[in-house]
């Protein structure tokens, strides 16, 4: 009963809220606030704080819950491997994703596994690369796609270089050149894109010593290209998240070349599912790559 317990103080932790917690996993919020009240009954302590605007953990709670996802990650393990032993593939794995991985390649890849591997529950949790790498090292998914961060707590194998191009209006004084030359952005207006970790487009400019006139920094790379067709200024992307420009705009290689680096980060006694999950995601860019050539 106590992992039933531990499941529902799970998910009222990633949501922060009883009623989504009880809606998710299909209980009445009674049951769910009755099992929270038990778990703090049993240790002691409280593991909840309640105000007027949600829900949050205690101190007490975060210590609890690392401890909690330890057992549940242990308990889904144990399943896998029986279920390994029969030959049967089944459970649950959970993934972080960016983004433009998972508009671009989870939708082929879900198909695939749930067509080949029907008793494989995937799960994803969009993010930037900061929010994964935490998730990761917290427990709360098993693996997720990150830019060549590399850490002893998990493995991480390099799946595929992503150029980084240079976005331009047709109001551009750059739009007709064939190549750019990144020292020729030093001053001109550019749109930034912000997250939490490291920042390719940043690395490759301060490499080169370029420093461009910052007007905005966005999140979201719908927003810059929305920017940039305004004639608000210029970007580099990576290439992935730039299929389908209308024609005032276009991605433009740099003389320097640059790239991002995607590879899936693993914890290092990573679960038969989520091994499966990998190889089917390396299959599948492998034959991808291929067809390009």
């Amino acid at each position: 009963m106590s992992l039933v317990k531990y499941e529902i103080l799970t998910k009222v932790a990633e949501v922060a809220s009883f009623t989504k917690a009880a809606d998710a996993l299909g209980l009445t919020q009674s049951a769910v606030s009755h099992a929270v009240s038990s778990l703090e009954k049993e240790f002691g302590f409280a593991l909840i704080h309640r105000s007027r605007v949600g829900v949050t953990l205690t101190s007490e709670g975060q210590t609890m819950l690392r401890a909690m996802r330890q057992v549940l990650d242990a308990q889904e393990l144990l399943q896998q491997e029986a279920a390994h032993i029969h030959g049967v593939t089944r459970g649950k794995v959970r993934i972080g994703v960016i983004s433009s991985i998972s508009s671009n390649w989870m939708p082929e890849i879900v198909r695939i596994m749930d067509n080949q591997f029907p008793g494989i529950q995937v799960e994803l949790r969009e993010g930037d690369y900061y929010e994964i790498e935490q998730w990761l090292l917290s427990g709360e998914v098993e693996a997720g796609f990150l830019n060549g961060q590399k850490s002893e707590q998990y493995q991480f194998t390099e799946l595929q270089q992503d150029p980084l191009l240079c976005i331009v209006s047709d109001k551009s004084p750059l739009f007709d050149k064939t190549e750019i030359d990144i020292v020729d952005l030093e001053d001109m207006p550019f749109i930034m894109t912000s997250y939490k970790g490291t920042n390719d487009v940043k690395v490759l400019l301060e490499q080169y010593h370029v420093k461009p006139n910052i007007r905005f920094e966005l999140s979201e790379e719908v927003g810059i290209l929305s920017m940039i067709s305004h004639h608000l200024g210029i970007s580099i992307l990576p290439q992935l998240v730039i299929q389908n420009l209308p024609p005032t705009l276009r991605a433009i290689p740099l003389k320097q070349g640059g790239y991002r680096t995607i590879g899936i980060a693993m914890k290092h006694h990573a679960s038969p599912v989520t091994k499966k999950f990998a190889e089917i995601l390396s299959a599948w860019l492998k034959e991808q790559n291929s067809s390009l050539k």
